[in-house]
């Protein structure tokens, strides 16, 4: 199975685009500087009062689409 490992800095501002649904993918960069999207609402249980910050392990199936996601440092 797939997966990508990004480190993100998103504001609890910016995420509530993606919650109202103006944006509904996230474009991030991985490690080793690939570009990846993924939708913006896998993140939502990690969302704090400071938005979501951290290092995130995205697993993707042999097809491309999303399969889980699981925070490695917050």
């Amino acid at each position: 199975m797939p997966s990508v490992t990004v480190t993100l800095n998103i504001s609890p501002e910016e995420y509530l685009r993606y919650y109202k649904g103006s944006a509904k993918q996230v474009l991030a960069h991985t490690f080793d500087g690939r570009s990846v999207s993924f939708p913006a609402n896998i993140l939502q249980r990690f969302l704090t009062h400071e938005g979501i910050q951290g290092q995130f392990v995205i697993e993707f199936d042999s097809e491309g689409h999303f399969k889980s996601v699981k925070a490695i440092s917050r």
